[in-house]
Order: structure tokens, then sequence, then C-alpha cells
């Protein structure tokens, strides 16, 4: 007998949204089990700055890449995973002190990034900001979606484009012993 539904779901399913090359970015339906792996991996990248929170589990990529509503998107380079961005909807954190602040939290109009990241090896060649734009085009389309927050290191939004407003700093973020501000795109 199986114990759950990730025992019968090995293989990842993907939309392709944007080519080029050897590099394509997907939109991940769903995550099966023969990704976890380099998932877990790329996510290391994240632990060495941010510490052991940052690090993905089979659980976090349950909750996060196949939560209904979130916004998974991977890059690959020549078949290989080298990259996520993870949006999800705001009221999905509803766990979350600062999430209750949130002028938009229960409006349904605004995605939250919870993770992006891109292996070390593939930063220098314009990947991220493929993945990223490919991410932002995705939520415009959405239905009712106004606006993308996240938390990023202090100092990080003022090399973002387009309409950013710095909600809120805080200081050790996560445990993380560093200053994260928390902003809004507006989405236009």
């Amino acid at each position: 007998m199986r114990n759950n539904y990730i025992d019968e779901c090995h293989e990842s399913k993907t939309r392709l949204m944007a080519v080029s090359g050897p590099f394509q970015i997907e939109l991940m339906e769903y995550v099966g089990t023969n990704d976890y792996k380099y998932l877990i991996e790329i996510s290391k990248t994240l632990v060495k700055e941010y510490g052991e929170i940052a690090l993905l589990t089979p659980n976090t990529i349950q909750t996060y890449f196949n939560k209904k509503n979130s916004l998974p998107f991977i890059a690959r380079f020549q078949g290989e995973i080298v990259g996520y961005i993870i949006g999800i909807p705001l009221e999905s954190l509803n766990r979350e002190p600062w999430v209750l602040l949130d002028i938009h939290y229960k409006k349904f109009n605004t995605i939250y990034t919870y993770a992006f990241v891109i292996n070390k090896k593939h930063t220098k060649n314009g990947y991220a900001k493929m993945l990223k734009r490919v991410y932002l085009n995705w939520a415009k389309k959405q239905k009712g979606i106004l606006y993308i927050t996240g938390h990023v290191i202090e100092g990080v939004s003022k090399k973002f484009k387009g309409d950013i407003t710095v909600i809120n700093k805080t200081k050790n973020w996560q445990g993380t012993s560093k200053t994260f501000e928390y902003y809004r795109r507006r989405l236009e």
C-alpha cells in the first residue's frame, strides 16, 4: 500500500513558457519526485547565505510547488534544472504575522515571491533576468493580480525596474542576521 499521493507521481508535469537556445523556462504544473534532488541541490545555494530555513525538503517542495494557485517556474539549461522562482498568493501565508499587516491581504490581488534562485554558474548569462521576466509577465496575465511582493536583502529592491515600494524593513529576518526589506511591485 502506498503512503501518499507523492509516491504515485514520480514524473513532473510542466508547460513550456520560453526557449532561448539550450535554455528554457517551464511552469511547473506538478513537481514529481524525479526532480526533488535537483531542486534541493539548487536550494543549497541559498542555505550558504540565509541558513537552513532556505533548504528545500520534500515537504516544502510539495507545499510551494504543488500548492493550488502557486506559480512555480523552473529554468533548465541543456535539460537540467538550474533555477526556480516560486510565487504564491499572499493569503496562503496567513500564518505569518507580517502578512496580516499587508494592506492587500485578503484582497486576493498579490503574489508573494517565496524563492528565487539560479545556480551560481548560470548567473552571468542573463538567465535569471529571463526567468524573472517570464514570472512577472505570467503574473500580469492572471485575473485580478495587481502586485508582486517579497522579501529581499536591504538595498536589493533599488535595482528593480518598475513601480517598487519598500513597505518595511526587518532586522534578522527569519534568523538570517541580515536586514530584509519587504517590497511591493505594482504590475503594469
